[in-house]
């Protein structure tokens, strides 16, 4: 048998204690390996600002569409585009033949009914003279036929010279009723004529306003933005809901905003007044300042822009509401039509509680009661979070089931080697984090990633830091 020396003792000693080696560190990493890789950030301060983004196009604050109010031919249009106009200058004409002529037709007619009323008046006056005539011959003869009563009555007077003065005095009489008639006659033809001297008046109004419609005059001082017409053109009016031929357009650059159509999910944190950022694409390296001065109340289609107001029918089709934005000092030269993005700050926090917005996540009420009461461990099919759960849901009523089924916001905190959901409330959202009002404290440590990690993670599972390169799956 051979002899042990010290050196082979020294070799056994040096390969047991590897083994021992081998041993550990092949347990340590089957219980590392049991533990899920996350990546782990701090819940700290910071400044945090809300912005809600949208996109549209640059637009005068005052503008105005110039369509055709008549049938005619233009003749001569008096501007060009992108010239500067005054309010009141002539930008086009069209033809005014028949207007003319109504107008000429109507201004005999008025003089015509003027001098109908003249004579009307005339004649009243006359009428009115021979009614106080016929009056005072009513007067006259009613003294004589009183003075023959009282003498036929003491028989000083023969019988013929009385009845003489009565019937002067009913000739009279009768001659005064004919009279009143002739004044009312001349009354009513009066009324007649001075009511169809307003009728060729307001014909005439008629005529003049047809014939100032063939001259388009600026409604604004501006510009002239748009301008698709030319001479010999034939336009036509609008009917009913069909406009009529567009003929111009008139803008008043000197007030310019940028109208936007913001998410149905965000219109509601916007105010007036709120500060924003316009960014117009060709000003590709120029951030433009300004504010909300108009919240549309209206909903429009996403696909259409169709107000809802004019559907007969519900629609589950995105919407959107218009924001009108205006620029305090707009770009020189800058156009109407123009492709604007606009970022509007809603919110802002200084040394807010914040935690990245990746971290925040849902877990139903019946998943994390599970999980307590087992611990967090596995226990197999029947066992753990599913025995816990199944006996939870066997016991438990219609209340508790609904409670159960509830979803709770929360983030995971790294403790003790465990992911610990807590539920957090928050509050505004910045770009990348999201403020939290309660729930956390600051210096914690909570799980920020990975996305499929957070997606899948339960409470109270065992966990392990990584940095983000480590948690990447492999290629």
């Amino acid at each position: 048998m051979p002899r042990v020396t010290r050196r082979h003792k020294t070799i056994f000693a040096v390969a047991a204690g590897l083994l021992l080696a081998i041993i550990a560190i092949i347990a340590t990493n089957s219980k590392k390996g049991q533990a899920i890789a996350v990546q782990v950030g701090d819940v700290t301060r910071q400044s945090l600002t809300s912005v809600v983004s949208a996109s549209g196009e640059i637009r005068p604050r005052e503008f105005v569409n110039i369509t055709s109010q008549t049938f005619g031919k233009i003749i001569a249009i008096e501007v060009a585009e992108g010239q500067t106009v005054q309010h009141g200058q002539v930008l086009l004409r069209m033809e005014a033949v028949q207007p003319t002529a109504g107008v000429a037709a109507q201004n005999a007619m008025v003089r015509s009914a003027q001098s109908a009323v003249v004579a009307a008046a005339a004649n009243q006056r006359t009428t009115a003279a021979e009614l106080a005539r016929a009056r005072a011959d009513f007067e006259r003869a009613k003294l004589d036929w009183d003075r023959a009563e009282q003498l036929s009555g003491r028989g000083l007077i023969p019988t013929s010279e009385f009845d003489t003065r009565k019937s002067g005095f009913e000739s009279a009489k009768a001659a005064v009723e004919v009279a009143q008639a002739h004044v009312n006659q001349a009354d009513a033809e009066l009324d007649r004529s001075s009511s169809q001297l307003k009728e060729t008046e307001a014909g005439l109004s008629r005529s003049q306003d047809e014939l100032k419609k063939t001259i388009y005059t600026s409604p604004i001082d501006g510009i002239v933005t748009s301008l698709p017409v030319h001479v010999g053109e034939q336009m036509v009016p609008g009917i009913q809901n069909s406009p009529g031929s567009f003929l111009m357009t008139v803008a008043d650059m000197s007030g310019v905003t940028a109208e936007v159509r913001v998410d149905e999910s965000d219109v509601l944190g916007v105010k007036n007044g709120e500060p924003a950022e316009v960014m117009i694409d060709a000003y590709p390296d120029s951030v433009f300042h300004g504010s909300v001065t108009e919240i549309g109340t209206t909903a429009l289609l996403r696909s259409t822009g169709q107000s809802t107001t004019q559907l007969t029918s519900g629609s589950q089709e995105a919407k959107d509401f218009k924001v009108v934005i205006s620029l305090s000092k707009p770009p020189p030269g800058v156009r109407p039509g123009l492709s604007a993005t606009v970022r509007i700050t809603t919110a802002s926090r200084d040394k807010a509680l914040a935690i990245p917005i990746q971290a925040l996540t849902m877990r139903r009420q019946a998943d994390i009661d599970a999980a307590e009461k087992t611990g967090g461990k596995n226990k197999g099919a029947k066992g753990g979070e599913a025995k816990a759960a199944e006996a939870a849901k066997a016991n438990a009523g219609p209340e508790a089931t609904a409670a159960g089924k509830k979803e709770v916001q929360g983030v995971f905190v790294f403790e003790g080697g465990r992911a610990h959901f807590r539920p957090v409330k928050t509050g505004i959202t910045g770009v990348t984090d999201i403020e939290v009002l309660d729930g956390l404290k600051d210096g914690e440590s909570i799980v920020t990633g990975s996305y499929k990690v957070l997606r899948e993670l339960k409470h109270l599972a065992r966990v392990r830091k990584v940095k983000a390169e480590e948690n990447k799956p492999a290629k």
